[in-house]
């Protein structure tokens, strides 16, 4: 059984840590310009979905839970999979479809998978996974490990019935979950306001009888400090939580995306919140961080991520049987 530790709150954070939430957002970002350039010139096929912009809701979330909780996720979910501490290499390795990557080449971009880090996958279903994460709370709950699962979802996941059933059986059953919902605005292209007659959609909550709030999903420090609170209730037996993360994707809905139901504007005010550059000035002024240290995590990220290239690259593809493996079929 997992020890019940509190995680520290945001005012005891030392140093050490906060700079190490800068440099996994600093991570993420790279790793997903990489990746689109690396999609630019072919490496990359399918789909890809970038997490450009939401990066402090990944690192601050997933920095106020235990290495042990359960984690589910939606199918841009490149920057919660570094976040969680998955090997870039591995992930890049599946982005480029190698044998070598975190589910064996054969799940790309939207799959991404490890049972180690207890990660258990990217959805690329919209509201499909929620009661996925509803499931494994379940087993959580009558293990008694003291594990919880949180579930990120977009807002475009919302109006699906996943999501009523879900939140409404979590509640019922007071199962360990935190629903953390990653509001940008748009469900692929489509305004939240043209299809949801409530947008606030931690308001939604309150039908379930479910504690929730919104909170500033650009602020790392902000999703640290919420997720620590709501995830020690959840932890202690009180039910299901839910937050709802108040963000922008600086890219198109994937590389496919010509955006042309955002004008450039609305991009820019949102630019002017971004949680690397707030978060570097605000350790600057507080003395934790220097332009020197800055320049060193930009060196030590780009060489990172340049590795995990070459490895990708470098690795082989999968071989023709690991089509039958993994799947399920009938003895011959």
């Amino acid at each position: 059984m997992t020890q019940l530790i509190d995680k520290p709150a945001v005012k005891e954070l030392p140093n050490e840590q906060l700079i190490e939430l800068l440099r996994k957002m600093m991570l993420i970002r790279r790793f997903e310009t990489k990746a689109a350039e690396m999609y630019s010139k072919q490496k990359i096929a399918g789909f890809l979905h970038l997490y450009n912009g939401q990066e402090a809701i990944a690192v601050g979330a997933i920095s106020a839970l235990n290495n042990d909780d359960h984690l589910l996720t939606h199918y841009r979910d490149h920057g919660h999979a570094l976040a969680r501490g998955l090997e870039p290499e591995r992930i890049m390795a599946e982005l480029f479809g190698k044998a070598t990557g975190v589910s064996s080449g054969k799940g790309g971009s939207m799959h991404l998978f490890d049972t180690e880090k207890f990660f258990m996958g990217g959805y690329a279903i919209v509201a499909g996974h929620l009661p996925l994460a509803c499931g494994i709370a379940l087993a959580n709950q009558r293990l008694k490990n003291n594990r919880i699962v949180i579930c990120f979802f977009g807002d475009g996941a919302v109006n699906e019935g996943e999501f009523h059933e879900a939140l409404n059986l979590a509640a019922v059953w007071k199962l360990p979950v935190l629903f953390m919902c990653e509001n940008n605005f748009y469900g692929m292209g489509t305004d939240i306001r043209r299809v949801s007659a409530v947008i606030e959609v931690y308001k939604r909550a309150a039908a379930y009888a479910m504690p929730s709030k919104q909170v500033d999903g650009m602020n790392v420090l902000e999703m640290y400090g919420e997720t620590v609170k709501a995830a020690k209730r959840v932890r202690a037996g009180d039910g299901p939580s839910f937050l709802e993360a108040i963000t922008f994707r600086y890219r198109g809905h994937s590389m496919a995306d010509p955006e042309a139901y955002r004008n450039r504007g609305e991009t820019e005010r949102w630019r002017e919140l971004d949680p690397i550059i707030t978060f570097r000035k605000t350790l600057t002024e507080d003395g934790v961080i220097d332009d020197g240290a800055f320049e060193t995590l930009e060196a030590e990220v780009e060489d990172i991520v340049n590795e995990a290239v070459r490895y990708a690259e470098e690795s082989p593809v999968p071989q023709l049987e690991e089509l039958y493996r993994h799947v399920y079929k009938e003895d011959s």
